[in-house]
């Protein structure tokens, strides 16, 4: 009973010995005697004593957890200011412009060419209007933009759909936004848009004018780029089951304007406008009541009111071309029938060949 239990020590020179070695006797790999990882931080001050005269006690490494915002944390507040200044610069040039733009007007600083062109009023009121159905909505993305001269005459030719003639009013942001000198697209317009109310007042001071042969050889000569849709309304007017399928030129009045002015023919390729407003109706009986080329039927109008005239937010492609040069020709080709047929035949397949390739690239109509 007065045996004493003998203590065996954990921590002695033969343990230390037998826990840095091998179990065929050679040094343990591991961690070099002076590396204190895992050790109290009590161990740092001072050097560390003998192991013989303390003993050697294997602290475990404290767990880190990666740090994380707390679940309700509150925003830092210095993440606001760019967008706040942002805004408020937004709003403060807005009205400075607004301020502008009725200064200009009353004290009529600004010009009016001989056909109602208001460069103020377009650039102002007109073109900014457009800009979030361009930039927004149909999300246009704008290819051979360079193609179109940086001066001089130039008549731009291109197909023509969507029910409403939205896509000559794409067509004008596209070239004054993007052109590397901000040109204006004077387009040709047809008779109706200047004799509807208010339509033809806005028509006339956004640059546009009468679509005959006068105005465009008078334009062509000014320097002006000048747009032209020789579908008419044969192509805004087409059935959705004939989309981007070119209908007729026309006899070629355009091609005569170009030769006579010799000015290169821009061939204009737009992709998108067809699906819009698909029509799949038309109401005959109406539209001659109401003198109109056709009164349109589409899945949504007008079964579902004014939402019906929503454009669908089809995604858009416009392409200008290469020039078609006239200079090779005599002016007195523009009289020609059949030189005028050749040069009709060609701006139409050119732009024929350019929609096509544009839909075999496109995967998806809204998304591109």
């Amino acid at each position: 009973m007065n045996d004493v239990a003998k203590v065996i020590p954990l921590h002695g020179k033969s343990f230390d010995r037998l826990r840095q070695s091998t179990p065929d006797g050679g040094p343990r790999a591991g961690s070099d005697p002076a590396d204190v990882r895992g050790r109290h931080p009590s161990s740092y001050a001072s050097p560390s004593p003998s192991p013989s005269m303390v003993p050697s006690v294997e602290v475990p490494t404290p767990l880190v957890l990666p740090e994380t915002a707390a679940p309700h944390a509150t925003p830092d507040v210095g993440e606001f200011p760019s967008a706040v200044e942002s805004v408020r610069r937004a709003l403060v040039d807005r009205v400075a412009g607004g301020a502008d733009f009725l200064r200009t007007r009353l004290s009529g600083d600004y010009e009016v060419d001989e056909f109602g062109y208001d460069p103020h009023f377009a650039d102002s009121v007109w073109l900014p209007a457009l800009r979030p159905l361009f930039e927004k909505w149909f999300r246009v993305e704008v290819r051979g933009i360079e193609n179109v001269p940086a001066e001089g005459g130039a008549l731009v030719v291109s197909n023509h759909a969507g029910v409403i003639p939205i896509d000559g009013l794409m067509a004008s942001v596209a070239m004054r936004d993007h052109h590397p000198q901000h040109r204006a697209l004077r387009m040709l317009a047809a008779d109706l848009a200047f004799e509807t109310p208010l339509v033809g007042s806005i028509a006339r001071r956004a640059g546009h004018t009468l679509a005959c042969q006068p105005d465009a050889e008078r334009l062509l000569r000014g320097g002006e780029v000048v747009a032209v849709f020789p579908e008419g309304f044969k192509g805004i007017g087409k059935p959705f089951s004939e989309r981007y399928k070119l209908q007729r030129f026309g006899r070629g009045g355009f091609v005569s304007a170009a030769l006579r002015t010799q000015t290169p023919i821009i061939p204009c390729s737009i992709v998108g406008s067809e699906e819009i407003y698909p029509k799949i109706g038309d109401l005959t009986t109406l539209a001659r009541v109401l003198g109109m080329p056709y009164f349109p039927v589409t899945p949504l109008f007008p079964h579902f009111g004014p939402l019906g005239l929503v454009p669908l937010p089809s995604k858009w492609y416009i392409e200008f071309g290469e020039p078609i040069e006239t200079t090779s020709y005599e002016p007195s080709a523009a009289d020609d029938p059949m030189e005028l047929f050749e040069v009709t035949d060609r701006v139409r397949e050119t732009i024929q060949q350019t929609l096509y390739r544009l839909l075999t690239r496109r995967r998806n109509v809204f998304l591109g």
